[in-house]
């Protein structure tokens, strides 16, 4: 039973995760997939804010959060946070969404969702909190550029934090592979070739 649970809230969570909101909404806004204008293309909510305007942006940033919020959330009230099977739940919205089967497996990188599935583990607001607060640190307090770097560092060392301070071994593994999707996904899309930058912002 708990084999099938899991599987079930798996797959649901890998075809919520493959629907790209960004795509939609700017459709739906523009008549036309607007994040294409991109540098990256990523249809993702900074694309879809940029080129779309505000609806679209905030539309798809509730809807990815959404996507990767739900059935985690869900599986965790069943289940619990310690079942081994919330990894695969927590893996699958950020696997839809970088590989989604809708759009021939092309899809963005995952940043968004991976809010919406940390914050599925609620009432555990650590790694969530640890996520948001930790970019936010080294995107004005300790500023890495280019973003690539940044994000790199910041689902790193979100991990490390969760490692240190989560009891729950399975919300540690599924932290770890929800850094892992962002992380490869940056990689293998890397669209600079520039030399990481640290500046303090008490050095200005």
């Amino acid at each position: 039973m708990n084999i099938m649970r899991t599987f079930i809230f798996s797959v649901i969570g890998y075809l919520l995760g493959g629907l790209l909101f960004a795509r939609y909404f700017s459709n739906l806004f523009c008549g036309k997939d607007v994040t294409v204008q991109g540098e990256d293309k990523n249809p993702g909510t900074f694309n879809a804010y940029t080129y779309g305007g505000f609806w679209c942006g905030a539309l798809t940033l509730i809807c990815d959060l959404l996507k990767g919020f739900l059935p985690v959330f869900l599986y965790a009230r069943l289940a619990g946070t310690r079942s081994l099977g919330l990894v695969l739940v927590m893996a699958a919205p950020i696997l839809g969404h970088i590989f989604p089967i809708w759009h021939k497996f092309n899809g963005g990188k995952g940043i968004a969702v991976s809010f919406g599935v940390l914050l599925g583990l609620a009432p555990n607001m650590l790694p969530v909190l640890t996520l948001a607060i930790t970019y936010l640190f080294l995107s004005f307090v300790i500023k890495i550029n280019p973003h690539f770097y940044r994000i790199i560092l910041t689902y790193a060392l979100t991990v490390l934090i969760v490692i240190v301070s989560t009891p729950d071994l399975a919300v540690i593994l599924g932290c770890m592979a929800v850094a892992a999707g962002v992380v490869i996904k940056h990689i293998s899309v890397r669209d600079t070739d520039e030399k990481m930058q640290v500046k303090a912002l008490w050095k200005r």
